[in-house]
């Protein structure tokens, strides 16, 4: 009860008016949020107003079917016939006249940038766009979906335009990842800046080092994750945020090429057990503890969220998912890119008044076992709050993409628990020390999006369709 009591309260001081807004509107609505600065710096804070139909919302988030790359059941699919469908979703799904968006920012990592551009460009003429909605693309490695999401909410919170989409893509099979091909001599008299270059690998190996994570640690933590993932998938979970694609499939056998339309993930193995992932080799030193088993897989998907005005989705009717509020920067060692969330979380959570104890559900993308065990582990987190239907071990991790799945997962999951599930996080990693968090709150569902680097943070409601003449515990 103390706890129940505790949380009201801190729900309470952040619905206060700020200070600097003036006159409080009259209306039930009217409320906001004050001014809130993460622990990062002042500089970063997101200001707020009393102006409650003046919040950012997110209105719908869907995403395609995670799959492998090279193998699986997008190999044959180029990279804008995967984002369109999901441009085409927001739009359809909430009925909105697709003219009506102000911009579309697609974060997006492996491709060149302008040849990316054009090919989301041509998506979006595919999803049924018209000339006159813009388009660009946003690359801060494996955040960019989530990157793309703030850039979107800024530009609608500084009245550029009220209604706009935030989404993520990645085609590992058509881009891979690949070595810097000139490299600075200055980086051998700093040893920072030569971390940075250090593949993703070697950083996993460098935080199971330093930190005394085990090998036994990152394989169980991949088998739970295959686990949590398989039931969810069997249980429909992943249905209300997953968009079937149309496309082509060609055998690589026979070389026949036959129509599919995929919906489900195909990284996820329910099979997978400790006694297999105990034979594999490591991937990046010899006596090391990565393997092919406890890392994320390589893989193909998009994700698109709609965000608006929030006085212009009432007026539409339309369900309020998430509120958007702030965004801040912080860093950490690139050499142990990692660990951001052990740093990030906290911070975030500071910032909203609460403690890790008031958080209800994590998700915390699994780029490598060992960070994702390490953090846990750091923090104290209860394993049955986190990743509750698997992560990016078992699904996958499609790097412009994953920001905007773990949107929609998220949003959907604290939907389903309900008033159960009040205070959520999301953690994602970024090389070359970055890394994002978001909390949601359900009933205000808390959200905040923070990656070693920066950190987004807002308020929002749960999932139900309102009228204009309902605002109520909108």
């Amino acid at each position: 009860m103390e706890r129940a009591l505790d949380r009201q309260r801190v729900l309470l001081r952040h619905l206060q008016p700020s200070p600097s807004s003036g006159s409080p509107s009259h209306t039930p609505q009217s409320a906001c949020v004050s001014a809130s600065a993460c622990a990062a710096g002042d500089l970063a804070a997101y200001q707020r107003t009393a102006s409650f139909g003046d919040d950012v919302v997110i209105v719908a988030a869907y995403r395609t079917a995670i799959c492998k790359s090279r193998r699986g059941g997008f190999k044959d699919t180029l990279p804008e016939d995967l984002l369109a469908p999901v441009l085409r979703a927001v739009v359809e799904k909430t009925n909105l006249n697709p003219a009506e968006v102000g911009d579309i920012v697609v974060g997006t990592v492996l491709a060149p940038g302008s040849q990316r551009g054009i090919e989301c460009r041509m998506a979006a003429f595919y999803a049924g766009f018209p000339e006159t909605v813009p388009l660009r693309t946003v690359n801060r490695q494996c955040s960019s979906g989530l990157q793309a999401v703030a850039d979107v909410a800024a530009s609608i919170k500084a009245g550029f335009y009220d209604i706009g989409i935030g989404a993520g893509l990645e085609s590992m099979t058509v881009d891979q990842v690949r070595a810097v091909p000139k490299v600075n001599p200055r980086v051998h008299s700093f040893a920072q800046a030569r971390d940075c270059l250090l593949p993703m690998g070697i950083t996993s190996e460098n935080v199971a080092q330093r930190f005394g994570v085990t090998r036994q640690e990152q394989d169980q933590a991949a088998v739970e994750s295959h686990r949590r993932a398989y039931a969810a998938t069997q249980s429909g979970k992943f249905k209300d945020e997953i968009i079937p694609v149309s496309t082509k499939f060609v055998d690589p056998k026979t070389g026949e090429e036959k129509p599919v339309t995929i919906s489900v993930d195909d990284g996820i193995r329910p099979n997978t057990n400790i006694n297999d992932l105990a034979k594999l080799k490591p991937a990046f030193r010899k006596d090391g503890a990565t393997t092919a088993g406890n890392a994320s897989q390589v893989s193909d998907g998009a994700g698109a969220v709609l965000l608006m005005k929030r006085s212009v989705a009432v007026q539409k009717g339309l369900p309020i998912l998430g509120v958007f509020r702030s965004f801040a920067a912080v860093g950490v060692d690139p050499a142990v890119m990692g660990i951001g969330p052990a740093v990030a979380i906290p911070a975030a959570v500071k910032s909203a008044g609460l403690t890790l104890d008031d958080i209800d559900l994590l998700e915390i993308n699994e780029a490598f076992a060992s960070q994702y065990v390490y953090c846990c582990k750091k923090l104290g987190l209860d394993p049955e709050k986190v990743n509750v239907n698997g992560g990016a071990l078992a699904l996958g991790h499609p790097l412009g993409a994953t920001g905007a799945r773990c949107v929609a997962t998220l949003l959907n999951e604290m939907k389903r628990q309900g008033r159960d599930s009040r205070f959520g996080v999301i953690s994602i990693l970024i090389t070359s020390c970055l890394g994002m968090l978001s909390r949601c709150k359900w009933g205000y569902h808390l959200y905040e999006f923070k990656i070693g680097e920066w950190s987004v943070f807002s308020i929002s409601n749960c999932s139900r369709r309102l009228k204009p003449n309902k605002w109520r515990n909108s």
